[in-house]
């Protein structure tokens, strides 16, 4: 297995914050900090159920999209352009293709301004804003900036540190988040052909240093980049772990495949579509098979002295900590223990371990690396159309083990069926009584 720096963290469940914050054994500092980092932590939870309730309202209805839908965050912004093109330690080939995408996004932006000038319909306007993205680059960019300790979303990127092409900074963060990226668009682009986040070469930005003392790293669904914290007292370093980017951006394909309504079981499966690319991603970086992975998801995330390996586990859920300051892992792994639950907006970081715990047993069964048959079979699920936005365990199930065995067959079906039927999510059996 690859070697990792010491405290490498993932996006923090509200429930552990929320353990962290209301327990007395904590000095009031650590407490504080947890409040400090709930609070903004529910804001932007706020902002991705807003974000796939409105991707998954009926189409044509005239507020399907949200008011800062991805129409035109897939054209790079002007100013990245012009810095890459600029910029004399980015590679030639880099700084060719940003001049020519400036000048191409410079004539996409005039014509869509002379549009806006006409006089239309909404409805005639819509139409051209949902043009936009097949006007994006054929290029990825990425770009990371500094958010310099500020904690206002508002203020978002930041500084520029390091754009597309350009040698490494001396902010390692900044280099993490980087590069790390870069995995996660090449995981998707080699193994499934797509591209970018959304598959039409989405440019992907970054701020590290988000916040003082900010214990989490989130994917911003409004701003459409992500977020990094430093951490603080029990968690760090989350540019360092690759599952969290992964993790996070694949919110973002999550929404551009299969919108998952982000509450109870639909919101569930957000979530463990999210761990299971970010495991996969994860995986493929250490060359892993499915066998010789240990399948944490936030592996090294805590700091020394605290009891625990992980935030959660895909093998065991509900064995990844037990620390006193901020009790045990409660994730169940079977179907058995799913209790209907106003907290997390029903439990969708709770819950996720139910179908994380069949995803690895999936991959176990099959053998080899955990994409080439789970996770071939999970992404054509998501990518189905069959999957509704308020999408029940049993539901997901039944179109993994379909898609299985139009992959691979039969045998692959009964695989993935028992996969689910091991963790409580099965079909019920009915018995005819009476007369016919």
């Amino acid at each position: 297995m690859a070697t990792h720096q010491p405290h490498i963290c993932h996006v923090v469940p509200p429930y552990l914050l929320s353990a962290i914050a209301d327990n007395s054994n904590n000095e009031n500092q650590i407490r504080e900090s947890a409040r400090h980092t709930l609070t903004l932590h529910a804001n932007y939870i706020g902002k991705r159920e807003k974000r796939f309730a409105a991707l998954t309202k009926p189409r044509g209805s005239r507020t399907s999209a949200p008011a800062n839908a991805h129409g035109r965050q897939g054209i790079v912004p002007d100013h990245i352009l012009q810095h890459i093109a600029d910029c004399e330690d980015v590679d030639d080939d880099t700084r060719a293709c940003a001049k020519r995408d400036l000048e191409h996004v410079k004539n996409i932006h005039a014509k869509y301004q002379q549009q806006q000038a006409r006089e239309e319909t909404s409805d005639q306007k819509a139409a051209v804003a949902a043009k936009q993205p097949s006007d994006t680059t054929e290029k990825t960019y990425r770009a990371v900036y500094d958010a310099k300790h500020d904690s206002d979303e508002a203020n978002l990127p930041g500084k520029v540190i390091r754009v597309e092409g350009q040698k490494a900074s001396k902010d390692e963060s900044a280099n993490e988040a980087y590069d790390n990226a870069g995995h996660v668009l090449s995981f998707y682009y080699d193994i499934f052909n797509w591209k970018s986040i959304d598959n039409n070469n989405m440019h992907v930005i970054s701020s590290v240093h988000f916040g003082r003392n900010y214990e989490n790293a989130f994917w911003d669904p409004e701003a459409a980049q992500m977020v990094y914290g430093d951490g603080h007292n029990f968690l760090t370093n989350f540019t360092g772990a690759v599952d969290v980017i992964g993790h996070e951006l694949t919110h973002a394909v999550t929404e551009h495949t299969s919108p998952l309504d982000y509450s109870g079981q639909s919101g569930a499966l957000n979530e463990h579509v999210s761990d299971v690319f970010g495991i996969m991603i994860k995986q493929r970086v250490e060359n892993e098979t499915a066998d010789k992975a240990d399948w944490l998801i936030g592996e090294y995330c805590l700091m020394p002295g605290v009891k625990g390996v992980a935030l959660r586990s895909m093998k065991a859920p509900g064995t990844a900590y037990n620390d006193p300051r901020f009790g045990k892992d409660p994730q169940p792994a079977n179907f058995k223990d799913y209790k209907a639950t106003s907290d997390d907006n029903g439990g969708v970081h709770l819950y996720s371990g139910i179908p994380n715990k069949a995803f690895y047993n999936a991959s176990i069964a099959f053998g080899g690396y955990s994409w080439e048959k789970a996770g071939k079979t999970w992404w054509e699920t998501l990518r189905s159309g069959q999957i509704a936005p308020r999408c029940t365990f049993i539901q997901f199930a039944d179109v993994t083990v379909a898609k299985a065995e139009e992959l691979f067959g039969e045998e692959a079906a009964s695989t993935v069926r028992k996969a689910w039927d091991d963790v409580g999510v099965t079909r019920r059996s009915y018995t005819r009584t009476g007369k016919d």
